[in-house]
Parts: C-alpha cells; structure tokens; sequence
C-alpha cells in the first residue's frame, strides 16, 4: 500500500463498501519483512460497520466467506523470482 492510498484504503473503500453491504473485506499491506499481511474484516449487521475478524501474516486459512487456504510467503517468493 503507498503512502498516498493510506487513507483511501484504511478509511474511504471500507466505509463505501459497509454502504454497499459488502459483507466480507480483505485489506493486504506489505509487511516489515516485505511479506503480505492480510487483514480480515466481517460486516457488523447492527452498525454496517467492520469488525475486524483476524490479521495473517505467514499462512491465510479462512472457512468464512468461502474456504481458502493460502500460504502467503509463497506469494512473496514467486513473486521475486
């Protein structure tokens, strides 16, 4: 995420997502080990606002909104291949 995308990112597409009644979202960010982490927010029905469900850093294993497993270091490796 860039610096520039900070606010927009964090606050302004989670906010207009909560409006739209998106009920799962994902942020990603680079780590300080230049790995991804992935931040998992959940709907809250009661104030359509985003309750944050889990942060992952080396390994993603969801069931909710659908089943993933992902190993997120592997992203970084291939990616530096």
């Amino acid at each position: 995420m860039s610096p520039d995308s900070l606010e927009r990112d964090r606050g302004v597409t989670p906010r207009k997502y909560a409006e739209a009644g998106v009920k799962h979202f994902w942020r990603v960010e680079q780590g300080d080990d230049d790995l991804p982490v992935v931040y998992v927010y959940e709907l809250d029905p009661a104030t359509h606002t985003y309750t944050p469900t889990g942060i992952h850093h080396q390994k993603m294993n969801l069931s909710v909104p659908f089943p993933i497993d992902v190993d997120l270091s592997e992203i970084h490796r291939r990616g530096r291949r």
